[in-house]
């Protein structure tokens, strides 16, 4: 059994604010320790509870927040830097996947750092009318390839998101949202201890937890920013515009309408 880590920054315990996330803000080696120490508790976790192989992705913005030399030996591979368009590249198959430090969708009132996937060009999605986050997004297209996600952690609000949408999925509540740059903070061993409780529950429950995927054709629907520029047209006759801010993508899955709507 195979486990991929998923991990992003603004839903991990000790994350409030955006000093802590952005690497051109004083307090990004915080939130990297933050992040590592994690994912530490996390990878160590999955092994105790009988994985043998674990791979960690660092997928937080350009995917060099992890601290190297403060890793744990737990993980036999962490995927940094870019990929290309392989979101869920691993050197070998997985079984199940875990988004660690996931954060609620854009607008979520009370949600740490809420936001989707782009905090400064993306105001909304939506898949099939519905409006989505990050949580959606991955678990979405990880179902098309059979891969079911297994544990969620973050805040409560990201915690009832998926909750909501992944039948059977464990989540890990790592701190309460108070604003978007705000949150009641679990003690650190505290966190890292949930962490491990929920990680070694959700690969006990792997077999029962199936692989989620959005129903087929798949309209992926994009709300800028304001004066954010729409994608060109020309010579791109799936994307529909809807007005100066939206414009869709309608494909035969979500991980061919999200590529297209790029």
């Amino acid at each position: 059994m195979n486990i991929l880590i998923m991990t992003d920054i603004e839903g991990i315990s000790g994350i409030y604010c955006k000093e802590q996330v952005l690497p051109s803000l004083p307090r990004f080696q915080e939130g990297r320790l933050f992040m590592t120490l994690e994912v530490n508790a996390c990878a160590e976790a999955c092994k105790e509870a009988g994985a043998d192989k674990v791979f960690v992705r660092d997928c937080h913005g350009g995917s060099y927040s992890l601290i190297w030399e403060k890793l744990s030996e737990s993980a036999d591979y962490y995927i940094c830097g870019y990929s290309g368009d392989e979101r869920y590249a691993a050197p070998e198959d997985f079984d199940g996947v875990i988004l660690l430090g996931y954060h609620a969708m854009a607008g979520t009132m009370g949600g740490v750092l809420e936001h989707s996937m782009n905090s400064t060009a993306v105001q909304n999605y939506w898949i099939n009318g519905e409006k989505i986050g990050e949580t959606a997004l991955d678990a979405g297209m990880l179902g098309e390839i059979g891969k079911p996600v297994i544990l969620v952690t973050g805040d409560d609000k990201v915690c009832r998101e998926a909750e909501a949408l992944l039948p059977g999925v464990v989540t890990a509540e790592v701190k309460k949202g108070m604003t978007s740059f705000g949150a009641m903070l679990l003690p650190p061993r505290k966190a890292h201890q949930l962490i491990r409780e929920k990680t070694m529950e959700a690969i006990k429950k792997l077999p029962e937890i199936k692989p989620f995927a959005f129903p087929a054709p798949v309209e992926f629907k994009v709300e800028l920013m304001e004066r954010v520029q729409l994608p060109g047209t020309l010579g791109k006759p799936w994307i529909k515009i809807h007005d100066g801010r939206t414009y869709s993508v309608t494909a035969d899955t979500l991980t061919n309408a999200y590529h297209l709507a790029k």
